[in-house]
């Protein structure tokens, strides 16, 4: 006889939270140093794509890593400062809103980790890199974690490293040019950002013109000399 379907619903959703599983395993099979790779800046309209990679002390782990986009601005900030005064080494990457452009986003995502990566001040023997894919071109084995940021600390450490570098390099932008807002949605397509667009145009080498609604609308680019350093 078949059970009878509750339709009752949860107390409570269970949350997973990242662990140090995958890199405790990883040691115990000699691949160590091992580091976390995930990118922040995917899908606004304007900016770069950022990627972090960081090596985590095992034996000093900020608590309450987490994926920073479960993670309130403060939350991040405060984790941010911890992970800088206790990783073992920490990298940084970006693509501008050009290199985007000139490709696609998701090479342009990989590539950032990829450089991230080649950047950290020790040579890693394994990558844990957040998504479906793993960068190509990397110097050391790669693997991919689906939803990692949940599930890796090393990895959850790289994400709020890449938000929080990503946020504050869009703050710049808007208090360099308040007409576009950049420092409260941080180039994503709110109507905001959307209504600035439509008033004043998109920004050279600072929107991503290869996105819509810039190729559907065939808005005039407006040139800024400043923006020139976020490659």
């Amino acid at each position: 006889m078949a059970r009878a379907r509750s339709d009752s619903p949860l107390l409570f959703e269970i949350v997973e939270k990242p662990d140090f599983s995958f890199e405790t395993k990883a040691m115990a099979g000699g691949l160590w140093p091992v580091a976390g790779m995930d990118e922040a800046g995917r899908g606004p309209l304007a900016g770069p794509v950022v990627a972090a990679a960081v090596v985590l002390d095992p034996a000093n782990i900020p608590e309450g890593l987490d994926d920073s986009k479960r993670l309130s601005h403060l939350q991040r900030e405060a984790l941010f400062l911890r992970i800088l005064g206790s990783a073992q080494a920490i990298s940084m990457a970006s693509i501008s809103a050009e290199g985007i452009d000139g490709s696609n986003i998701l090479k342009a995502s990989l590539e950032a980790m990829r450089r991230a990566l080649v950047g950290l001040s020790v040579r890693p023997k394994l990558a844990l890199a957040d998504g479906r894919d793993v960068p190509p071109g990397l110097p050391c084995e790669g693997r991919a974690l689906i939803k990692g940021d949940q599930r890796s600390q090393s990895i959850a450490a790289a994400s709020i490293v890449a938000k929080v570098m990503r946020d504050r390099m869009m703050c710049g932008c808007g208090s360099h040019n308040d007409r576009y807002g950049f420092e409260v949605h941080m180039g994503y397509a709110t109507a905001r950002h959307r209504t600035a667009i439509e008033a004043h145009g998109p920004v050279a080498r600072l929107h991503r013109v290869s996105f819509s609604p810039f190729r559907l609308g065939g808005a005039e680019v407006v040139e800024e000399e400043s923006f020139d350093g976020l490659d």
